[in-house]
């Protein structure tokens, strides 16, 4: 892990299980080993419900330190693994991709598995987590950018030598959406079905922003009379519409992004119209 002193290939741990009766986790599992600078004798220990429980973190550890990983990161939580590594797992994304998947990690990721060391999170601790995303109705979207960061944080740790595997390249979640099965059958069934319908939804998101911005709900009416992206509508501007005829010229996409406002070229030539 970028920053911190690895201890050198095959270095030697002492363990021990010690059983503790009269607590709701009795057997200690703990080890130690001698830090190559300091000369000291740094430990690590961890409780479990059972001897077999303790035995196979004392296991792990040994593992990892015979691939030069300190033991107390090996036993770091997936939030402060995260929160110090960050950095490099994100690396190579485009500024505006970050913002979702920062918000997918704080939001999602870290109320759900952050409390676990990141040696311990498996396949169905992953799976169980997903599943609780969807059953608390986020979005695809919003899940997708959750298991992304979760991957890329996971793989981080797989460089580093925590883990031998990463547990969070989950598949087949996008199945347990019934909105996708209707939108596949029927796509028309989740449209609106009138102009009075549009209109409530715009009154209705205008009621629930801050101090009641009437633009909120004028963008809701112009992105439905257009079919636009989001993106495309914020990046409007007054010269790119016809009054005469009515036509609106897409000309770029403005989205907001770390530090700001970004802007790019259109997609395509499409032309949209609003009337």
């Amino acid at each position: 892990m970028a920053g911190d002193v690895r201890l050198p290939l095959g270095v030697s741990l002492s363990s021990d299980v010690e059983y503790r009766p009269g607590r709701a986790s009795p057997y200690r599992a703990r080890v130690r080993w001698i830090d190559p600078v300091t000369k000291r004798r740094p430990s690590k220990s961890e409780a479990f419900a059972s001897e077999d429980e303790a035995r196979d973190w004392i296991t792990r550890m040994e593992r990892a330190a015979a691939q030069g990983v300190d033991p107390n990161t090996a036993t770091m939580k997936l939030l402060d693994y995260g929160t110090t590594n960050m950095t490099f797992a994100l690396r190579g994304l485009e500024a505006k991709t970050t913002d979702p998947y920062l918000a997918g990690w704080r939001k999602r990721v870290v109320p759900t598995l952050g409390h676990l060391p990141v040696s311990m999170i498996t396949n169905g601790a992953v799976d169980r987590a997903v599943h609780a995303w969807i059953a608390d109705e986020c979005s695809r979207s919003t899940v997708k950018n959750s298991i992304a960061v979760l991957v890329r944080v996971m793989e981080q740790a797989l460089r580093d030598g925590i883990i031998d595997r990463n547990p969070a390249r989950v598949t087949g979640w996008q199945q347990e959406y019934k909105r996708a099965e209707d939108e596949l059958d029927d796509p028309r069934s989740l449209a609106l079905p009138d102009w009075i319908s549009l209109t409530t939804l715009a009154d209705a998101l205008v009621a629930r922003s801050s101090g009641e911005y009437r633009g909120w709900g004028d963008v809701v009416l112009f992105a439905a009379c257009t079919a636009a992206r989001i993106g495309e509508v914020s990046g409007c501007r007054v010269g790119d519409i016809d009054t005469s005829s009515w036509t609106w010229t897409v000309r770029r996409q403005t989205t907001p992004s770390p530090g700001g406002w970004w802007t790019r070229g259109r997609r395509g030539n499409a032309l949209g119209q609003c009337h």
